[in-house]
């Protein structure tokens, strides 16, 4: 062994550190076989990678490179005449140093990869994000952002820099409440919220948090989504307050009045209070409308309320039912007599003349009451017979008078008793029939489906008007063996028309709130089997007011009955509370506009809004949209204009029987517009 080689170690331990670090494949073994020949001194020396041969003269001294199990290679010298233990022993050395550097630079080199590999997937993912238009940002437990796509910064108008580190808190409205709740821990739910934009700007959002997890499934924070709603939400909220206030007086209307009673009502039958209904009639209104015109008697209505809400209590309810009627809920009463104390202050609101475009305007009000709970337990009951008792109260018309109902005013109870005997009997000696009336699409102007209608052929009273029996079917619960007849009735009557080769049309049966119910969707494929019906020829229209409770049992039946091929309508669209939330994720195909919505266009101002307000929602949400009740060509042409798709009405068509409908639908039946 050479001395000088073994005192060099040093050196050749700095070289190899050197060669390691800057030196990779044939130049790494070309210089790490140098440092082995400066240190043994020999003429020959090489490092020989795994599963290369030593090459050149045979061996006289070689060493394996070896970290654990892994050989990176091996030390092979000679040349000279002989080789000691010491040589032996430096040779090992030189190994040994050269594994554990080549093992920790094969560890940095791999840690090195996965870093950039993972560097250049979070780029993409960030990029991926940055091209997604909803605001996607993540946040720590504690509600601290740590991560900002460029959706957020359209969103919110903040960047990247200026709002991670920030806490969620300053993007909140003022109304907004703390940060942590419920969804740190359980995420994944969606809502809407109000948030604030950086020009200060306050908006609607749709927002969805989901928890984030570390490697270990610990909750580390939370994602958010944004998506700005604000426009669906003002149209909702337009829509809303067309449908349940008056336009002309801003007073809730009918429909708003109703549920506003029956929910008061349901706090009265808990605490056992009374409440009663004052039904409002102004006298003379109608001699001021007719003579100096209907702006004046606008503008004396719009007086008129201001005066009523003026001597009522704030948790009164006062409301505009239509033209010069009024109502008023008293809730928060100890007995009912105390009514009459508010009566006499609505009739002292108008003692005081109305002075409207220099004419000194002088009206009164006579006022019937009714009382919860003996004169009914509901607002549509408390409204009817309130409105008996002020007819009661003005039999000569302008006598400013108040009244209570009693039971001696509705001489029309035994009527109403002997029509139910009579529909009873009707459903079982088969007096009922089916008239179809038609809906013509616009753009086309042919005939794409029908309605099928109930008619009552009474033996004695010859064709009963559905609007006698069909209210009466519906308080007694005979609505659901009548719905059950008719959609008997109009598959069998299709399933003629299929077998005669008609084309299919769309042939919509009417579904009460009673029938909507989880045994309906099995009754509907029993039908169609029966009749060997295609399910294209059967639509069920399902009115608004049906889909308002438990929305998720309702959405599971409506997918039940799409299912099975078969169309669902929104009947009476906008008469009831539809959030459009909630609408957007009702299976429907089309939108029906009520006809108490058609009947005042294109002249009543407010159904020109609600009407294009509907077709405007429809298209938004893909649904067809129809409006019923359809009668002139000014209404035909608004709806044309306003984007309606279909129409159905006496303008087209009355309903008619069956043999009547054919004949025209073989005649290749085309609307007049």
């Amino acid at each position: 062994m050479h001395v000088s080689a073994a005192t060099d170690f040093l050196t050749s331990s700095t070289a190899l550190c050197a060669a390691v670090l800057k030196l990779r494949g044939e130049q790494l073994a070309a210089e790490l076989g140098r440092i082995a020949r400066d240190l043994l001194a020999s003429p020959q020396g090489s490092f020989v990678l795994p599963g290369q041969p030593a090459g050149g003269a045979v061996p006289q001294l070689a060493c394996e490179v070896v970290s654990g199990a892994h050989c990176h290679g091996r030390f092979v010298v000679s040349g000279r005449a002989a080789y000691d233990e010491g040589d032996r022993r430096l040779l090992a050395a030189l190994a040994e140093l050269a594994a554990s550097l080549l093992q920790v630079n094969d560890f940095a080199l791999r840690s090195t990869r996965a870093y950039l590999d993972l560097e250049a997937e979070l780029s993409q993912q960030a990029q991926i994000l940055d091209q997604i238009h909803e605001s996607v940002l993540t946040m720590d437990q504690t509600g601290y952002i740590t991560s900002w796509n460029k959706g957020a910064e359209r969103l919110f108008g903040y960047s990247a820099q200026e709002a991670v580190g920030r806490n969620i808190l300053f993007l909140y409205a003022e109304e907004d409440t703390g940060f942590h709740d419920a969804f740190v821990e359980q995420g994944g739910r969606m809502m809407e919220v109000r948030r604030r934009k950086k020009s200060g700007e306050v908006f609607w959002a749709s927002l969805s948090l989901s928890p984030l997890h570390d490697r270990e499934q610990r909750a580390v924070g939370l994602i958010a989504y944004l998506t700005d709603i604000t426009e669906r939400k003002y149209a909702e909220e337009r829509l809303h307050h067309l449908a349940y206030y008056d336009a002309l007086t801003g007073l809730p209307n009918r429909s708003l009045m109703a549920k506003l009673v029956d929910q008061a009502l349901m706090t009265a039958q808990r605490k056992g209070a009374t409440a009663c209904i004052l039904f409002v009639d102004l006298n003379r209104f109608k001699m001021f409308n007719d003579t100096l015109g209907r702006a004046t008697g606008d503008e004396l209505l719009k007086r008129v309320a201001q005066r009523f809400r003026q001597v009522l209590r704030e948790q009164d309810v006062v409301a505009r039912l239509s033209g010069d009627e009024f109502a008023v809920g008293l809730f928060d009463i100890r007995e009912h007599f105390e009514a009459t104390t508010v009566a006499h202050k609505l009739q002292a609101a108008l003692v005081e003349p109305f002075m409207i475009e220099g004419h000194d305007l002088r009206v009164g009000a006579s006022i019937g009451i009714s009382v919860y709970p003996q004169d009914g337990t509901d607002a549509e009951a408390l409204l009817r017979v309130a409105d008996i008792a002020m007819a009661r109260a003005k039999p000569g018309g302008d006598g400013d008078s108040v009244t209570f109902y009693s039971h001696d005013m509705n001489q029309g109870m035994q009527e109403r008793m002997r029509l139910e005997s009579g529909l009873r009997q009707a459903l079982a000696n088969g007096e009922l029939l089916l008239h179809y009336q038609p809906k013509f699409e616009i753009s086309t102007r042919t005939m794409v489906g029908a309605e099928a209608l109930v008619r009552w052929l009474d033996p004695r009273r010859g064709l009963v008007p559905p609007a006698e029996f069909i209210p009466l079917a519906e308080a007694t619960g005979l609505i659901v063996q009548l719905g059950e007849w008719v959609l008997e009735a109009a598959c069998a009557q299709a399933a003629l028309w299929q077998a005669a080769g008609l084309p299919p049309f769309r042939l919509a049966v009417n579904v009460s709130a009673r029938e909507f119910s989880a045994a309906l969707p099995g009754r509907v494929s029993d039908t169609l089997a029966r009749y060997q019906l295609d399910p294209s020829w059967l639509e069920l229209e399902i009115t608004e007011s049906t889909l308002m409770h438990d929305i998720e049992r309702v959405i599971a039946i409506m997918d039940r009955i799409t299912a099975l091929g078969v169309s669902l309508s929104l009947d009476d669209f906008g008469t009831g509370y539809s959030s459009l939330s909630y609408l957007k994720r009702f299976p429907i195909d089309t939108l029906k506009i009520d006809r108490s919505f058609t009947t005042g266009l294109p002249f009543d101002g407010n159904d020109c809004a609600i009407a294009s307000t509907i077709i405007s929602i429809g298209r938004q949400l893909r649904h067809k949209v129809i409006a019923e009740g359809v009668e002139t060509v000014q209404q035909l042409e608004f709806l044309r204009d306003a984007g309606c798709d279909e129409v159905q009405g006496y303008l087209f068509s009355r309903p008619l029987p069956a043999a009547d409908f054919e004949t025209q639908l073989r005649a290749g039946w085309l609307h007049p517009g």
